[in-house]
């Protein structure tokens, strides 16, 4: 990607950034309150967070966990858009075999142009099967739709009145869908493995969203992605991972696991930052789910404290 003001912002190149997944607020239970989310991502943005993140959650099982932000993604994100000038905006992720890739395009380029460039679209192919069979598709089937929407976007994208297929296998090139992004494409990253080998992922996305690991098993993760590119003919592209995250008040306490993430004071987690930006992470996407303190106090130490070692373009 190039030219792109929200992959930009978020994978400059040579460091490593920081962004926040929705809701930024702790929380227990499957539903958060959501008060005051707006006011908060304005504060990421001014004190220099790179990436606001939404997660697609079409169906609150509670078995599961939680539902995300509770607002469809793409609404959310155009609602925190108009509100914000500069932040990217992203998906972490848009569940590609439960949504029809022609509604997929023309929200997603919606989105972004609306916010003069700023979404980053995260995919994935979905971890519930409870859901699949409310939409009509075949759960054991979710990795060959994943890679068929992926072929579908791009296609739809970059090509004037493309060849669309419809479910029976009909096919025309007599309709298009509007808008195109700028410059024909959105940067695209696959969540996971997505029931996919990495060679695929490295040759047909923009970046790797993957999961927190302890630092010296990260490294052998970030390696891997980084050969499998090179042995692709690849230039490096950025690899992202998630973090949850509980910012104790004192700042030098240390690390305590808690479910894919840490308990910690600032000092601490800012080092554990460190080690991931020498490893060759590119974007760390913090969770405050699991917090005890209220968010904004968090977020306002972040950006006093944190925020400034791992700087936006």
């Amino acid at each position: 990607m190039t030219q792109h003001a929200g992959f930009d912002r978020t994978f400059p190149r040579d460091r490593m950034t920081l962004g926040l997944l929705f809701p930024i607020e702790s929380y227990s239970g499957p539903v958060p309150d959501m008060t005051g989310q707006v006011e908060l991502a304005k504060l990421a943005e001014d004190g220099g967070f790179a990436a606001l993140w939404a997660r697609d959650v079409p169906l609150l099982d509670p078995k599961f966990g939680d539902g995300g932000q509770l607002y469809d993604p793409w609404v959310w994100l155009t609602h925190v858009g108009a509100a914000t000038s500069r932040i990217a905006l992203g998906t972490a992720s848009v569940i590609l075999p439960l949504r029809n890739p022609f509604d997929i395009a023309k929200a997603a380029a919606s989105v972004d142009t609306l916010t003069g460039g700023r979404l980053v679209l995260g995919v994935a192919t979905g971890d519930r099967p409870v859901e699949f069979p409310l939409f009509g598709v075949d759960y054991e089937r979710r990795g060959e739709i994943f890679r068929s929407t992926v072929d579908s976007l791009r296609d739809i994208w970059s090509t004037h009145f493309p060849t669309l297929t419809d479910p029976t296998g009909r096919t025309t090139d007599a309709l298009d869908v509007l808008p195109k992004p700028t410059g024909g494409h959105l940067p695209l990253l696959v969540t996971g493995r997505s029931q996919q080998d990495l060679a695929w992922i490295a040759r047909n996305a923009d970046g790797w969203l993957s999961y927190p690991r302890p630092v010296p098993e990260q490294r052998q993760v970030v390696e891997t992605w980084q050969k499998t590119l090179a042995d692709n003919g690849l230039p490096n592209r950025p690899f992202a991972q998630s973090l949850y995250l509980d910012l104790t008040a004192d700042a030098d306490t240390p690390p305590q696991e808690i479910h894919l993430g840490y308990r910690l004071g600032r000092n601490h987690l800012a080092a554990h930052l460190r080690a991931l930006q020498d490893i060759g992470v590119n974007h760390v996407m913090l969770n405050l789910k699991y917090g005890r303190r209220p968010a904004g106090e968090v977020l306002a130490e972040l950006v006093t404290h944190v925020t400034p070692e791992f700087p936006v373009p």
